[in-house]
């Protein structure tokens, strides 16, 4: 309905929200090969080096979430377990369901952000641990694709700031993507280490 009253103007309020990880991803990495290929680089060479800055980036990218309040984790007891104050996003959600009061802050939740950024940091030094190692020129791409799938699928499971109309068969949007992300990554190993195989011979 808001893209319907006003499309040209609301489309680019990211402001109100909109803007996700993996259609970022998947629109850069569109783009980045398409202009890898009109130059006539390298393309998996320059993705290898690339793919472990992202997973670096990503680290930063889940602080500022934390910073800023939003990709919440659902409520929990655990001792590492964290609450966002009065009229953040988390208590915004807790507040409407009746679960807190109206000067309180939140409930303690799952610190999903910080899950995520651990994550991340792990799979940068796992992916700059393999680059020195790598066999074939694809490799640290396609395991960062699967890498990463795996690792958000883990950490949807714990994210509390997903409307129902957002699941889909008990699994989040993110997890949905990570399927097929996953299943692209094994396609592109198998390619390249095929291709390896086949140049050796």
């Amino acid at each position: 309905q808001e893209f319907a009253n006003g499309p040209f103007s609301e489309v680019f309020m990211i402001q109100h929200g909109g803007l996700v990880y993996y259609g970022g991803l998947i629109g850069a990495a569109i783009a980045g090969l398409g202009y890898l290929a009109w130059k006539k680089l390298p393309i998996w060479k320059i993705t290898d080096i690339i793919a472990p800055s992202i997973a670096l980036g990503s680290v930063f990218g889940r602080a500022g979430c934390l910073l800023n309040g939003c990709c919440y984790g659902r409520p929990c007891n655990l001792p590492w377990a964290i609450q966002f104050p009065n009229g953040s996003d988390a208590w915004d959600q807790q507040f409407h369901a009746g679960l807190v009061s109206a000067t309180g802050p939140s409930l303690p939740i799952h610190p999903t952000e910080i899950y995520s950024a651990g994550l991340n940091l792990l799979l940068y030094l796992l992916l700059a641990w393999q680059f020195r190692r790598k066999k074939f020129d694809g490799q640290i791409f396609a395991l960062y694709l699967i890498g990463y799938a795996i690792f958000r699928s883990i950490v949807e499971c714990f994210r509390g700031d997903y409307p129902s109309d957002h699941i889909h068969d008990g699994l989040t949007s993110a997890q949905v993507v990570s399927i097929p992300m996953v299943i692209a990554g094994l396609l592109l190993l198998f390619y390249f280490w095929r291709r390896a195989a086949a140049v050796k011979r």
